[in-house]
């Protein structure tokens, strides 16, 4: 029989720490990696048939539950006609209108694989606009795993207890500026981007400030500086129009990815046509990808953001609230100092009686040690919260009234553990 612990200590053999990702693994709460064998809708089973309510969701991708049906009729009728060709296709074409038109002043888009290809590209972007050197990034956001975005990255690198990253040079972070979240750094005449992720959502979601992200734009405005969101996780979870629309703060140039691309690996950035122009073939910024604009991604991520209407994102929203006062009452009523921040469908869980406001706060809740024992309660018990302290729950559109009943049943009884 296939189990859990035997594929574990296959995958030890081959595999760094048996996994492809190290948010995967289970190091900051102990234990074995549950290995999933199909999932469908709010639920992921793992090989040994145990199910579970999932609220990992691909982190993130999985806005309207796994397998939605819409995604795989339009993944099974793209993959007949090949599945990458070197060459354009419609579908790109067609994301990329729909991007644009959803995103409060984006006008141009580039497909890519990743959100880490996305970040870099976007990064060297802004520097080719600018010919500046200097980024400003903020502790405990997470942009991928480009050597010059991994200073304090949050999310994966703080699961695993790394400050950083070995094998990357001094160099390589010289010219990154690592500050504060939610206070708006000094931005002068050498800095080419400041880069955000509009909620953090890589240090256990934590709420932008009032102002924060308008204090951003403003102070990119006095230095020629670029403003650069980082919406992986935010970008279309929101709002039709991601995190701009929400805050009503425009960027220069964005970043996204899971959602866009259905469950699919993709990456996009966009920006303003001005400044996108500087991208080869028309300008000397260069970036390319063999994969960029993969036809299954594509199709996925169409068939995916044309299900996200107004009725949605009402749905998601009312799905969220539902959960989270659900998971503050079961701590109230367990004596447990728990709050779970929210924006849109977007969740966080930290247990403490005030949430964090920036980096050093949430490690010193991370650090506290309810994490890992509540998280084993509720896997026990058939629920998937990320095996790490430092991420999101991402309620779908598949997660029903009966779903969020269950988890917080589970939830009170995972408290009194």
């Amino acid at each position: 029989m296939v189990t859990n612990r035997g594929l574990f200590e296959r995958a030890l053999r081959v595999i760094p720490g048996g996994v492809n990702s190290p948010v995967r693994s289970f190091r900051s709460v102990g234990g074995t990696p549950y290995f999933v064998a199909r999932a469908e809708g709010p639920y992921v089973w793992d090989v040994e048939g145990r199910r579970y309510i999932d609220y990992v969701q691909g982190y993130g991708p999985g806005i309207l539950g796994h397998a939605h049906p819409a995604v795989i009729e339009a993944v099974g009728k793209a993959v007949v006609d090949g599945s990458s060709y070197g060459a354009p296709t419609e579908r790109e074409v067609l994301l990329a209108e729909l991007l644009c038109e959803r995103v409060p002043g984006m006008a141009w888009t580039r497909l890519t694989s990743s959100g880490t290809e996305a970040a870099m590209a976007a990064i060297r972007l802004a520097r080719g606009v600018t010919g500046r050197n200097k980024i400003i990034k903020f502790a405990g956001c997470y942009h991928g795993h480009s050597d010059a975005l991994l200073a304090a990255g949050g999310s994966g690198v703080a699961n695993q207890g790394l400050p950083d990253s070995a094998g990357v040079t001094p160099g390589a972070v010289a010219d990154t500026v690592v500050v504060p979240y939610n206070q708006v750094p000094e931005v002068d005449e050498t800095v080419a981007v400041v880069v955000v992720e509009p909620v953090a959502a890589n240090m256990g979601v934590v709420v932008p400030h009032p102002g924060f992200l308008q204090g951003l734009r403003s102070a990119c405005d006095q230095a020629g500086a670029l403003l650069l969101f980082d919406e992986v996780i935010t970008g279309f979870r929101l709002a039709p129009g991601g995190a701009t629309e929400w805050f009503g703060v425009v960027p220069d140039v964005w970043c996204f990815g899971k959602v866009v691309g259905g469950g699919l690996p993709i990456g996009v950035f966009g920006g303003k046509a001005q400044y996108m122009q500087y991208l080869a073939p028309l300008g000397e910024v260069y970036q390319a990808g063999t994969l960029s604009g993969n036809s299954l991604a594509t199709a996925a991520g169409l068939a995916t953001l044309e299900h996200l209407n107004s009725d949605a994102y009402v749905k998601l929203s009312a799905t969220a609230v539902c959960l989270a006062d659900a998971m503050t009452q079961a701590a109230a009523d367990a004596g447990v100092e728990c709050v779970v921040p929210r924006v849109g469908s977007l969740l966080g869980v930290f247990f403490c009686e005030r949430a964090p406001n920036n980096f050093d706060q949430a490690k010193a809740v991370a650090n506290n040690g309810v994490y890992p024992r509540v998280f084993h309660a509720l896997l026990e018990a058939g629920v998937a919260f990320a095996p790490g302290p430092f991420e999101a729950l991402f309620p779908s559109l598949a997660h029903t009234e009966e779903h969020i009943d269950t988890t917080a049943e589970v939830f009170a009884q995972a408290l009194r553990c």
